[in-house]
This record gives structure tokens, C-alpha cells and sequence, in this order.
């Protein structure tokens, strides 16, 4: 699967899950709710993904969690808040960067509309 059927099927099963819990609650929740979706249908999903870095001689162990892993190809970063910022977006492009992932998507399901929380980052077309 590319990235971009993977971004299909994720942006589709999230307004699923959006539809039906609709917005204000907490991260965590539609964090489990989109991992159901995804594993109910076949795709591999890892949730709470840790990502190791290297700093030159330094491994630093479990730096960062990845909310949710597809494929082992595309991020999934997951906000419930008033609306997404420059640190959210620069958060996701680490984990693409430091993790040599090409894709990822930032979801924010605390808008009202779901296609205007959904953002994609891929890695390597601008510097932030």
C-alpha cells in the first residue's frame, strides 16, 4: 500500500470516528477509537510507537512516541484542541525526519468540520 491509499483510508475512517463521537473530548480517546478502525479493517496499526534518535555517539532511547504508526510508513499525530499550531506541525515533522518516514498526517478532532483538522506533512519539502 503507498502512502497515499494509507492517507485515504486513515482520513476516511477518522470521520468515521469523528461522526460518531463528534468533538471535545480527549485525545486519548479518538487516539483508541481510529486504532479500532484501522485494526478492524485489516491495516497494521502501531499505537504509541517509540522512536529511538541518535545524537552523534548518544542513543537516546524512547525519545519520542509516535501516536499512531500505519504500515510502517505514515505518522499519525493526533490533537484535540482549539486548533493546531507551528509546534504541532514542526513535532510531526521530527518524528518524519528523525524516523525517515515520508508521510505523515496531523488530526486535530476538535474541529468542527473534520477535512479542516486534517493536515499533511511530508518529509523533506520545506524547512521550518
Amino acid at each position: 500500500m503507498t502512502e497515499n491509499e494509507i492517507s485515504k483510508i486513515v482520513f476516511e475512517n477518522g470521520l468515521k470516528v469523528h461522526r460518531k463521537l463528534g468533538v471535545g473530548l480527549f485525545e486519548s480517546i479518538y487516539e483508541e477509537c481510529l486504532f479500532y478502525e484501522l485494526k478492524k479493517i485489516g491495516v497494521e496499526v502501531e499505537r504509541q510507537k517509540s522512536l529511538n534518535i541518535q545524537y552523534e555517539e548518544l542513543l537516546l532511547e524512547n525519545a519520542f512516541k509516535m501516536d499512531l504508526l500505519i504500515e510502517n510508513k505514515v505518522v499519525l499525530e493526533l490533537k484535540s484542541v482549539e486548533s493546531l499550531n507551528n509546534f504541532h506541525a514542526a513535532q510531526l515533522k521530527n518524528y518524519l525526519r528523525l524516523g525517515n518516514y515520508k508521510l505523515g498526517m496531523l488530526i486535530n478532532f476538535n474541529s468542527r468540520l473534520f477535512k479542516n483538522g486534517v493536515m499533511r506533512i511530508a518529509n523533506g519539502l520545506d524547512k521550518f
